[in-house]
């Protein structure tokens, strides 16, 4: 792909209003503080949040490829396999999901619409999962697909993160003393670093229990990847109904609770203006049982 076809498909992706949403709660006024939301989420229907900015490097760069075909990995309710399969067929690459578990008899609704977008799936166990990016199981991979370009879980990598570069690029991020974002690999987290203002402050939510590279808020992982508890749940409804702002119970569902429970704790000084990344991932709400969420 040269750089017009990809700016092309990055227009075709980009016909969605990039918001940034006030957040009105009584605590916020109390504490002397402001908060928005970059709402990331509202970019596209399919490639949501923060994924087009981790995925589209790496597609630049399989599109100089001989194969002209992507692997990458993810579970069975993963943003990222579905952002990539559509992403993919998008770009006319063709596109393999490396599925964490073994097959299910039935497809998760992630799953299917992945596959919709034309791309094959391989399920392998969880201990194999483990060592997908070992130098031998790579091998492996391009043993079996020559020439294929391989994007790390979640878009990861030095050209994820220099993808997510862009996201503080795309706004005035001249107003905002502190930047609040969910991680999960960190790439994210690593471009806004990178693109953040002298002065301004990056924290990080690890949603991974026992993260410790990022450990600015370490203690909102609600017991781990994927885990949440009542207390999460209860809390996104009562914050969907203060703001009108969805969350996912993965990451910005953990990314907005610790924001508020800082702000309860006294962590902001007064007059601090707070900008929140949703980084998207609604669809895997669909993996909890109907009824939970308001929305």
């Amino acid at each position: 792909m040269d750089n017009l076809l990809m700016d092309n498909l990055t227009k075709q992706l980009f016909n969605y209003p990039l918001s940034i949403d006030p957040v009105t709660l009584p605590e916020l006024t109390e504490h002397r503080l402001t908060a928005h939301v970059l709402r990331l989420d509202k970019i596209h229907p399919v490639i949501s949040g923060n994924k087009w900015f981790k995925l589209k490097n790496h597609l630049h760069a399989a599109m100089k490829k001989p194969g002209q075909h992507i692997i990458t990995f993810g579970g069975p309710w993963s943003n990222h396999i579905i952002a990539a399969a559509f992403a993919a067929q998008q770009a006319g690459l063709r596109a393999t999901g490396i599925i964490r578990g073994e097959q299910p008899a039935a497809l998760s609704d992630t799953l299917r619409q992945a596959a919709g977008y034309g791309m094959q799936l391989e399920f392998i166990s969880r201990e194999a999962y483990r060592a997908k990016d070992t130098p031998a199981f790579l091998e492996q991979l391009r043993a079996k697909w020559p020439g294929a370009w391989v994007i790390p879980e979640g878009g990861a990598g030095p050209l994820g993160v220099k993808g997510s570069d862009d996201i503080l690029r795309a706004v005035d991020k001249s107003q905002y003393t502190h930047i609040l974002c969910a991680i999960g690999t960190g790439t994210m987290y690593q471009g806004l670093v990178n693109a953040s203002a002298p002065g301004q402050i990056v924290i990080g939510v690890p949603v991974l229990k026992g993260m410790k590279a990022f450990s600015n808020l370490p203690d909102y992982h609600f017991g781990g990847y994927a885990r949440y508890t009542p207390e999460l749940l209860d809390f996104m409804n009562r914050w969907y109904r203060s703001t009108g702002i969805p969350s996912d119970f993965v990451y910005t569902g953990k990314l907005f609770y610790a924001a508020l429970d800082s702000v309860h704790k006294n962590l902001f000084p007064p007059d601090s203006r707070l900008l929140l990344i949703h980084s998207g991932g609604l669809q895997g709400n669909r993996s909890l049982p109907p009824g939970v969420l308001d929305f």
